[in-house]
């Protein structure tokens, strides 16, 4: 059996998030499902970062064994025959045996988007959090530098997840507005549950004024989720690239 490693891309709209549920659509389902067809076994897919319901992926990373029959060339062609229009995959390559997509994952890049307009757009209504009020742009930035570097992310973890360590560096984060679009790059060496989500909705916070910058220093303090902002939609949440330290790549 030969390990693959895919990259691809999905509008997660219909789904309800990565990960199979029991009594629900999931993107990992259909991506099975798909496999399936082509190579006629179930074929379990590994995923560099489960992303929840409504949420979306630009370059989501996964590996799986399967026979080596398919090309690396031929295997996106063939899986994206059989996949639905709103999930593709662009890129394959066989990789060694040790590599986890998960596991071996140093960085991601999140983009978390706003259309900060009077009305909503209503071809963006699926990938974008609809805010009527003015965001003070220049504001929720100085609130984002106070997040730069290795701290203890407590306050912005969602319940419901057991991790070793709630410490987690962001390397870059970026906060870009075009017109009525303003939209934040979230580049670290992981994330907790709902840690973007949960850091957007505080910065939104910020852009209205119902708190300042510097409160993002005693959020991070206190590691107290009831002191951070309220969990942004997960429609504007995309997971655009997941970064490795080396491809593992053996053709």
């Amino acid at each position: 059996m030969q390990n693959y490693k895919i990259i691809f891309s999905y509008d997660g709209t219909s789904y309800h998030g990565f990960q199979v549920q029991e009594n629900a659509l999931t993107v990992q389902e259909v991506l099975e499902r798909s496999l399936e067809k082509i190579y006629g076994k179930k074929t379990r897919v590994v995923v560099a970062g489960r992303t929840d319901a409504g949420a979306h992926a630009r370059g989501q990373a996964a590996n799986f064994f399967a026979p080596d029959y398919i090309s690396p060339e031929v295997l996106p062609l063939a899986l994206n025959s059989v996949l639905p229009r709103d999930i593709v995959v662009f890129k394959a390559e066989k990789v060694d045996n040790s590599f986890h997509a998960r596991r071996d994952a140093c960085a991601k890049t999140y983009s978390y988007t706003i259309y900060n307009g009077r009305f909503p757009d209503v071809f963006l209504r699926f990938y974008t959090w609809h805010i009527a009020e003015r965001l003070h742009v220049e504001e929720m930035k100085l609130a984002a530098s106070f997040l730069l570097g290795k701290h203890d992310f407590k306050a912005f973890q969602a319940s419901g997840s057991s991790v070793k360590t709630t410490e987690r560096e962001i390397f870059n984060l970026e906060i870009r507005q075009d017109g009525p679009l303003v939209k934040f790059w979230f580049k670290g060496d992981g994330f907790l549950y709902k840690m973007v989500r949960n850091i957007s909705g505080t910065l939104v916070e910020v852009g209205l004024k119902k708190r300042n910058p510097e409160n993002m220093r005693q959020i991070l303090k206190s590691g107290e989720r009831q002191d951070a902002g309220k969990t942004a939609p997960a429609q504007g949440l995309c997971l655009e690239k997941v970064f490795y330290h080396h491809t593992n790549t053996i053709i």
